[in-house]
């Protein structure tokens, strides 16, 4: 049944914002007339609207009406900005942020008396099939994290755990999409090269990835033990990950040590 005893208010109307609205009332978690969103000046409310949530031309004007979390899903360097215009609607307030880079500590010094969740959700999030890391504040109540668990888990998967452990799920996790996609399109163009039409080559590996995903989600097995299934002795498998799994391994390892060595200088800037 969808929740319709807590409000739940949106700063940001951009991509993140709008499909953490839309999506809470596609999943069935939330009554559309529970969720609150501000847009700066309405933009990207009127899709929302349609939806039957309430949309705002600014964050003041959603808050005053009492939501009973707020989720900043604004850019980073609009944070700074969004935080000191409503620091006092926010006060004794949870708060969850989703923006990047920017500590539980930052966030808890610029919104003196605010409870603060930090989530670390991902662009899957668009089609409820998003992987959040969820970690909470100083002053955060176990009821805080489970509710900001409970409204990103209806939007995929979440996980609670420290927050510097949120640094590396979002090099990770989030970067993960990007990952996949360019890996859908180099074995693409390495079909292509062989002689299968691009297209054909692009739509069944995309469906060969949701499978593989949708079957390890619901078994709960291993990855290594469910590619073991496809590997026989000598075959083509077999022969393939010889090849790439050298490569695969290394690179994996040397992507996600950039991403943590570029988020740190990114937080190091704020």
């Amino acid at each position: 049944m969808p929740r319709n005893n807590l409000k739940i208010g949106i700063v940001g109307a951009g991509s993140m914002g709008s499909a953490i609205a839309s999506g809470l009332v596609a999943a069935g978690a939330w009554e559309a007339s529970s969720i609150l969103v501000a847009g700066h000046n309405g933009h990207g409310c009127k899709p929302l609207a349609e939806l039957g949530i309430r949309t705002f031309d600014g964050a003041e004007q959603m808050l005053a009406c009492g939501p009973d979390a707020a989720i900043l899903a604004v850019k980073p360097q609009v944070l700074p900005a969004v935080m000191g215009e409503c620091a006092g609607a926010l006060a004794g307030k949870l708060v969850i942020s989703i923006a990047a880079g920017v500590p539980i500590a930052a966030i808890e010094a610029a919104l003196p008396g605010a409870r603060v969740v930090r989530v670390m959700p991902n662009l899957c999030v668009q089609v409820l099939s998003g992987a959040s890391a969820v970690a909470g504040g100083a002053s955060a109540t176990a009821a805080d994290v489970e509710l900001a668990s409970e409204v990103f888990g209806a939007l995929g998967r979440a996980s609670v755990m420290r927050e510097d452990q949120l640094e590396v799920e979002g090099a990770v996790v989030g970067t993960a999409p990007a990952y996949f996609s360019v890996f859908v399109d180099t074995l693409t163009r390495a079909a292509v090269k062989a002689g299968m039409p691009s297209a054909a080559a692009r739509e069944l590996l995309l469906a060969t990835m949701r499978g593989c995903a949708e079957q390890l989600l619901d078994s709960g097995e291993h990855p290594r033990a469910y590619a073991e299934k496809v590997t026989s002795p000598g075959g083509t498998t077999a022969c393939g990950l010889y090849e790439l799994e050298p490569l695969l391994f290394e690179g994996s390892f040397a992507a996600v040590d950039a991403a943590l060595a570029r988020s740190a200088e990114l937080a190091g800037s704020k």
